[in-house]
């Protein structure tokens, strides 16, 4: 028999570059994901995204992230996991509780910013409390990031 062997990568970073230019993040926390075994190879293969999923809760006051694509593993069988699937989120009652009071009550979102792997080797879910910000703050966010571009262009001609 021959097999084909795919190197892992040692640190997964998985990014969602759009949360901080949508949203002002207010408080962040660090979450485990419910995961099957299919999943997690391709977590660990990086081929995962994390760019239009949001969090939400359930009626039973579980958290679930939703739109978050997870691609079927190469060599997975019939039992391969579904893309879009919904995934529980595992966190402690306390912050499940003030997470849960903040969305209802104030108006905020739950955005995924980070998917990584712990030294432990399991799949943690950084999320973020976030407030969507306005047009106008979306601009002053272009205008700051473009002057301090410039900025560190004089000061690299200079130096």
């Amino acid at each position: 028999m021959f097999y084909l062997w795919l190197p892992m990568q040692k640190h997964i970073n998985i990014k969602n570059r759009r949360a901080r230019f949508e949203y002002e993040l207010l408080d962040k926390y660090v979450a485990g994901i419910v995961l099957t075994g299919t999943e997690i190879k391709s977590i660990r293969n990086s081929k995962a995204s994390i760019a239009e999923s949001f969090c939400e809760f359930n009626d039973k006051g579980e958290l679930f992230v939703i739109n978050m694509n997870i691609d079927e593993y190469a060599f997975g069988n019939y039992n391969n996991h579904k893309p879009k699937a919904e995934r529980k989120l595992l966190l402690n009652k306390k912050e499940l509780k003030k997470l849960h009071k903040d969305v209802q009550i104030k108006g905020y979102s739950i955005v995924p910013l980070r998917l990584f792997i712990n030294d432990r080797g399991f799949a943690k879910l950084e999320i973020a409390l976030g407030k969507g910000k306005k047009l106008y703050d979306k601009r002053d966010t272009i205008r700051d990031r473009d002057n301090k571009r410039n900025l560190d262009r004089i000061k690299k001609i200079y130096s």
